[in-house]
């Protein structure tokens, strides 16, 4: 059997330089610096009020979206309701013209 040749390391050529010594260095403690003074809370933000345009608004849209969406599927729908039937006519030509041939 064939046995694939495992790649030896090469070497190194050339000057090799010893790797650098590198020195433990002991770690201060930064500081204690005195915290912040605590700031005062914002006040709360009321709730969102839907004026009578803003719900129109939101309406009409939600009703645009639900119609586009709808359009695409059904042309995907009606996509594959016309390749399914042109191929159903062109298997019923196929088979037509093969049992002719065959009489």
């Amino acid at each position: 059997m064939l046995r694939p040749k495992i790649p030896t390391m090469p070497q190194p050529t050339g000057l090799v330089t010893p790797p650098a010594v590198i020195e433990p260095t002991t770690v201060t403690p930064a500081a204690l610096t005195p915290q912040p003074a605590p700031t005062a809370p914002a006040p709360s933000r009321p709730a969102i009020q839907l004026t009578p345009g803003t719900a129109l608004a939101l309406v009409g849209g939600g009703t645009a979206v639900v119609l586009v969406v709808g359009a695409v599927l059904v042309s995907m729908l009606l996509a594959v309701a016309v390749t399914a039937t042109s191929t159903a006519v062109c298997a019923v030509v196929i088979r037509s013209l093969l049992t002719r041939r065959s009489r």
